[in-house]
């Protein structure tokens, strides 16, 4: 028999078939709505690569990778911002650092030319909804 037998092929388009129609409803992020529809121009797009200021835990300043020093921290960053179309900047801070060190932070952020200062968090921090009131029951009494 020289036959190519069709049927074990159409069974596995078949299956994958199922497969993309129940899996491609979960795709969708968020809720569903829709969306009016305006003559307004869509926001331009990110040219640059993000840049990002880190403070570490023992209070060392670093621009992307690179460790700078209190003093360089300013003249580095408004050299960096004579060549950069946006004024946006990310500071990401180790938690133990004291606010007094990263509103210092900022404002060298700020003199060195970037205005529009965003804060690096991670997700899943406490609530402070209907989460922490069930906690204050427990006085410790």
């Amino acid at each position: 028999m020289h036959e190519i037998n069709i049927t074990p092929m159409v069974d596995v388009m078949l299956v994958l078939l199922i497969i993309f129609m129940v899996a491609a409803p979960m795709l969708t992020v968020g809720v569903p709505v829709e969306l009016p529809k305006t003559a307004a121009a869509a926001l331009p797009t990110e040219q640059e690569e993000p840049l990002t200021v880190t403070i570490t835990s023992d209070g060392r300043l670093a621009i992307q990778t690179t460790e700078v020093s209190d003093a360089e921290m300013i003249p580095k960053l408004s050299a960096i911002a004579a060549e950069r179309t946006s004024k946006k900047i990310f500071l990401r801070a180790d938690g133990a650092i004291p606010y007094e060190r990263v509103a210092q932070v900022m404002g060298a952020l700020n003199a060195g030319g970037f205005n529009e200062i965003g804060l690096v968090t991670e997700g899943e921090g406490p609530s402070f909804g209907a989460g922490a009131a069930s906690d204050s029951g427990n006085d410790g009494g």
